[in-house]
């Protein structure tokens, strides 16, 4: 009987690797999730805090170089220049459409505003549908002399390994990043974030701006209690099943 416990026992160290691996996993999820949440509820109260009431002004450009995203994103703002629409930049995207679930292809318009001091701010003008990519098909769009922008700070689009490259050469563009916008039209003093332009009409009904969401869903607590509670359960069925292994000795006897 000793024996058999004994090999019983040796039997269940493949399964209890496995069950451990997958636990850890399951932990690991868990905890990653808690993680987002604390990242998701700092953004909102970022948000909340900075993204409404009366616009100030864009960091000055003395202090560019010290810019910092946590500090000064959704911050609003109104700045005052004139577009270099010769340089404007469509950034292709998804914008939401009248039906839930069914976005809309296009490209968000990232054009450099010259600033009275001669430095550059890039400003996310709005989305696009792709019929109207080309500036020609939409020359109301294109307001010359002095403007006033208001909208919110925003820190430049992070790329990832799913991120196509950028074709400067064809104007093509996957990310709103306005220091490599600004390197291919040989742009410098320009900022280190960009403007995304407020719901503000546009001559023409183009671009439409006010695509910042304002309103963030928050469900990583519920993620992670649902990770957490499949953790439970493998322990409790991996439990299970060692007693009854370890029991089959005894009963065969």
């Amino acid at each position: 009987m000793t024996a058999s416990r004994l090999h019983k026992g040796r039997s269940l160290v493949i399964p209890g690797l496995a069950a451990l691996v997958a636990l850890a996993i399951l932990i690991g999820l868990g905890t990653w999730q808690l993680q987002r949440m604390a990242w998701k509820e700092d953004l909102i109260a970022q948000i909340q805090a900075r993204a409404y009431g009366e616009p100030g002004a864009v960091v000055p450009e003395s202090d560019w170089a010290s810019w910092r995203a946590d500090r000064d994103e959704f911050r609003k703002v109104r700045v005052t220049g004139t577009f270099l629409h010769e340089f404007e930049a469509p950034v292709y995207g998804l914008a939401p459409g009248e039906r839930q679930g069914a976005p809309i292809q296009g490209y968000y318009l990232l054009t450099p505003l010259k600033l009275a001091s001669g430095a550059v701010v890039m400003v996310n003008r709005g989305f696009v549908p792709t019929d109207l990519r080309d500036p020609a098909r939409r020359p109301e769009s294109l307001p010359h002399g002095e403007v006033t922008i208001t909208g919110l700070v925003r820190a430049p689009e992070a790329r990832n390994t799913f991120t196509p490259s950028d074709e400067p050469a064809r104007n093509q563009w996957f990310a709103r990043d306005p220091q490599a916008i600004a390197a291919a039209h040989h742009l410098d003093r320009v900022a280190p974030f960009l403007i995304d332009a407020d719901a503000s009409p546009n001559p023409g009904g183009w671009p439409r701006g006010g695509q910042t969401p304002l309103t963030l869903p928050n469900n990583h607590l519920q993620y992670a209690v649902t990770w957490f509670g499949i953790a439970l359960t493998l322990i409790g069925v991996f439990a299970a099943f060692v007693w009854r292994r370890l029991q089959e000795p005894s009963q065969s006897s």
